[in-house]
């Protein structure tokens, strides 16, 4: 970004400062672009946001307020339309709509919407709400009887998807994201396709996605929480979610033995999957291509010593701890 003052390219400075939001304050990695010449400092559209998500990101996370994808998602279950929702839980024509679009809830509003993602409350809500016709408590009750009966169809893998990445809500260690297992099941099988990378490669690779993404938006892309170990940082239980990916055919792995005794695993992709590259942004597409451009001619000795001099291996390491996702700021 060039100066208005001098029309000089700017430099981005990160500095961690104080701000405040509903009267709370938080610590905020805050960017800006600063002229060398005459100090000022400037925000352009994508720092402004940057920097405002870190803040609002914190507030949610303090008074467990749902995040705008867990918003968007409830109403979604059900089948609604905003305004429909916004119906139902009183939040007048507009309220529900601006909350999926980023305005945060007050504390009270944020509670309701909560007690709506429970089916059973939610069914109680709709039978309070006096604006609507038979006719439509009638479908919603036959939707939410539906979903019912698809949870206890689907509770064995939504255990498993619960011990794979914990019953967590968005907060730091998940790159203020609700896990998604489908997403990150997709960036292993894009990884796969583009570099049939071993299995302690894939890690990094999957790392580095998620934090680039983390350090631009402020958001991780699949909500995976990290762990540092001696090969360098990995997803969190990920030995146990890679057999189970190779089990539904998502991917295949093939085992190779060492001379000095080890094995081998490399991840190839199973001929009846392909990425779909509809559960993502352009961004984030972006980022997944540009990782995966970076380290195609990195070795996987290479890349556990680049992921070494990371501040977020080396300060979590010795005791293998789960990785902030604020680390992402200094990756190098």
């Amino acid at each position: 970004m060039k100066s208005p003052f001098t029309g000089k390219e700017m430099s981005i400075v990160k500095e961690w400062r104080t701000m405040s939001f509903r009267k709370d304050e938080f610590k905020v990695l805050f960017h800006s672009y600063k002229c060398e010449d005459t100090g000022e400092q400037f925000e352009d559209d994508a720092f402004a946001q940057l920097n405002y998500n870190q803040l609002v990101n914190q507030y949610r996370v303090k008074y467990s307020i749902p995040f705008p994808e867990q918003i968007i998602s409830i109403r979604e279950k059900y089948n609604l339309s905003a305004a429909k929702m916004s119906e139902i839980l009183g939040f007048g024509t507009n309220g529900y709509r601006q909350y999926e679009g980023g305005e945060v809830p007050n504390q009270s509003n944020a509670k309701l919407i909560q007690l709506a993602d429970d089916p059973h409350e939610f069914k109680k809500l709709v039978n309070y709400c006096t604006t609507l016709d038979q006719k439509f408590i009638e479908k919603t009750h036959k939707t939410i009887d539906n979903l019912l009966e698809e949870q206890k169809k689907n509770k064995f893998e939504k255990q498993l998807e619960n011990y794979f990445f914990g019953t967590c809500r968005p907060n730091n260690l998940t790159g203020f994201k609700t896990p998604d297992f489908r997403k990150f099941s997709e960036m292993v099988v894009f990884f796969t396709e583009k570099l049939e990378p071993w299995k302690t490669k894939l890690n990094k690779l999957l790392f580095y996605a998620d934090f680039i993404m983390h350090k631009q938006s402020g958001f991780s892309m699949s909500g995976v929480q990290y762990r540092a170990i001696p090969m360098g940082p990995v997803p969190n239980n990920f030995n146990s979610i890679f057999e189970y990916l190779a089990n539904k055919d998502e991917l295949d792995i093939y085992y190779t033995n060492f001379a000095d005794g080890g094995t081998g695993e490399q991840f190839k992709t199973n001929p009846n999957k392909t990425f779909d590259k509809e559960l993502f942004t352009e961004n984030e597409l972006q980022i997944l291509e540009s990782v995966a451009e970076r380290f195609k001619n990195t070795s996987t000795n290479e890349i556990i010593e680049i992921s070494h001099k990371e501040k977020a291996w080396i300060d979590n390491n010795a005791e293998r701890k789960l990785i902030d996702y604020n680390y992402s700021f200094e990756l190098n």
